[in-house]
């Protein structure tokens, strides 16, 4: 639910994550952590090797199935340690020391992906750009590049991949913590695909990792158990106590999106929203989008105003109105709204309105 009230009034939330989630997900999940099913026991309290979080977990596997047509040679990982360990977890699951992958360089986030690659491994980075998405053409591919990551949308930047590329015999991997679920995707580029689940279908927690088999039985002797992609797919990702809870918020959300009429819905909501924002950005006399339109991302519209005080003042009023968490990425600065799946149309419109009255009552640029 997007509008929460408080002892500070009514709230918008527009967090980078954890995101809202529906009442409706809220109410299940409320009803379940008192007691699960009639079992007498919460869902906080179920043994990860009994039938009752079994089911959990294979619909929750279903669902997601479902919502990305996954064919069976796409295994499916409940992780932990969020998508920022996965920075490192990949290329140990997937390559020797002195194997080379590519890297698209895209913002922030991309660029922290790098950085830890290069702790255990050789990269090249293939291409490099900071408010659009190079163009896949001038990409340049090392012929011995094991896989191609890239960061489907840069919540700090504003920037997103609308359409991934085939590249051949060169695998994809994706960070699509921001973008996973939020629309239909073709799955067939991708060896690997991880996302954190607090964002677009959970709860903090949760890392999905979706690795096509052929990539399995890779991992590197020093990978710990619970992170060996392998085991954990031999074992139904049972290596470890699993992070219940976090699943089954998940597989919550995944029925939600499916209610509500699965990827396809989904995506034409995400334009529906951010075309509210992008529509008062380019028609104002404060506010900037350093992305380029194209590349413009659905998921987190990044702006900024004349100046820094500007920024400020937009923030405090903004906060005052109980439009929260506006804040652009430290190193970014400026505004931004993340609208992830669970957000509400009608709270974006009062985000615009406000945007709209700032800019008429506030002075423009020079």
């Amino acid at each position: 639910m997007a509008r929460r009230c408080s002892e500070r009034g009514t709230v918008i939330s527009f967090a980078s994550g954890p995101a809202v989630l529906p009442p409706e997900v809220l109410s299940e999940v409320r009803e379940a952590v008192g007691a699960w099913d009639d079992s007498g026991q919460s869902v906080l309290e179920l043994p990860f090797g009994g039938s009752d979080y079994a089911a959990i977990q294979s619909e929750f596997e279903a669902d997601a199935r479902a919502l990305l047509s996954l064919p069976p040679a796409y295994r499916v990982l409940l992780l932990q340690g969020g998508a920022f360990a996965q920075f490192r977890l990949v290329p140990l699951n997937l390559l020797r020391p002195t194997d080379r992958a590519a890297y698209v360089e895209t913002g922030y986030w991309s660029a922290r992906a790098i950085a830890e690659a290069r702790e255990v491994c050789l990269v090249a980075v293939a291409a490099q750009a900071g408010a659009a998405i190079p163009p896949v053409a001038t990409w340049q591919l090392p012929r011995d590049a094991v896989y191609c990551h890239v960061t489907g949308n840069e919540t700090a930047d504003g920037v997103q991949i609308h359409r991934f590329p085939a590249l051949g015999e060169v695998p994809l991997v994706a960070d699509l913590t921001a973008d996973l679920f939020t629309g239909p995707i073709d799955i067939q580029p991708f060896g690997l695909i991880y996302a954190s689940a607090q964002k677009n279908f959970g709860a903090a927690g949760l890392t999905l990792v979706i690795v096509r088999e052929d990539l399995l039985g890779r991992a590197r002797a020093e990978v710990p158990a619970p992170f060996d992609y392998t085991r954990q797919a031999s074992t139904g990702s049972r290596v470890n106590t699993p992070p219940i809870f976090s699943v089954f918020v998940a597989g919550r959300m995944l029925k939600w999106l499916r209610r509500q009429g699965g990827l396809a819905a989904a995506a034409a909501r995400c334009e529906r929203r951010s075309r509210m924002l992008y529509h008062v950005i380019d028609a104002s006399r404060l506010y900037t989008c350093p992305a380029r339109a194209a590349d413009r991302s659905r998921i987190s519209v990044c702006f900024h105003l004349p100046d820094a005080a500007q920024d400020a003042a937009f923030l405090a009023e903004a906060q005052r109105r109980g439009l929260w968490h506006l804040a652009g990425h430290p190193t970014r600065g400026g505004i931004r709204a993340c609208l992830y799946n669970a957000m509400l149309e009608n709270s974006v419109a009062i985000l615009a309105d406000f945007m709209r009255e700032f800019d008429e009552t506030h002075p423009g640029r020079a």
